[in-house]
């Protein structure tokens, strides 16, 4: 007579049926816009984030590395004579698939449920030393494509109450064209007519004793009366 064992209960047979789906948030960046009445000159980018699995999700803690990305777009023969400094003479010069560095930002999203909205704020600067700012200052028209890579912390509340925490996925990385005419309204809105340049502290007191000794007003016009005079040395 043989001897049949009783089967075994449906979670023992597939554990793996009863386990709950983590939290699997996906990002895109829909806008960009400049910060009104910022002290500095702001970028902020409208983003969102959709999480499928349903879960109710406390806050994430978001760090996002923003990458300039040159080969995602053409350059007329001017642009990249001004580009030259950057990727070497336009002869030879193809925009090589590795990005410029532009900003790392944080920031918190709030609760929600299914998908939100959430901003992302990056501090610019006129400081023409700045690679990403070399490269928006060379463009003449256009969009420049940037790439957003997302990290950070995601807490969210599982199936029997219990906060969990898991990390956002390394691939999580929204690109977006953001439209250059959105950074140049941003730079004439802090720096009308004007721009901004980092000397050193010799070539200051330089610029400024010259200033005074010829009475001028401005250090605009001494560096024009240098400029003028190097062009009648030629």
């Amino acid at each position: 007579m043989s001897i049949q064992a009783d089967p075994e209960p449906a979670d023992a047979l597939a554990p793996e049926a009863l386990q709950e789906p983590i939290p699997e948030p996906g990002f895109c960046v829909v806008g960009a816009r400049h910060r009104d009445f910022a002290a500095t000159p702001t970028m902020v980018f409208d983003a969102t984030v959709t999480e499928p699995t349903g879960h109710e999700i406390q806050s994430m803690a978001l760090s996002v590395q923003v990458m300039i990305d040159p080969a995602r777009r053409g350059y007329a023969p001017e642009t990249r004579e001004r580009l030259a400094e950057l990727f070497g003479a336009p002869a030879s010069w193809t925009p090589s698939t590795q990005g410029l560095a532009w900003a790392r930002v944080t920031t918190i999203v709030p609760s929600f449920q299914g998908s939100a909205r959430f901003e992302l704020e990056v501090p610019c600067t006129y400081d023409l030393e700045v690679a990403a700012t070399k490269y928006f200052q060379a463009l003449a028209e256009g969009e420049v494509p940037l790439s957003f890579h997302f990290s950070g912390t995601v807490f969210y509340i599982a199936r029997e109450g219990r906060l969990q925490v898991i990390p956002v996925s390394w691939s999580e990385t929204a690109q977006y064209a953001m439209p250059l005419e959105a950074w140049r309204t941003m730079i004439a809105t802090h720096y009308p007519g004007g721009g901004w340049i980092r000397l050193g502290e010799r070539t200051l007191d330089a610029l400024n004793s010259r200033r005074a000794a010829r009475g001028m007003p401005s250090f605009d016009d001494c560096l024009n009366e240098l400029l003028e005079g190097d062009a009648d040395a030629r």
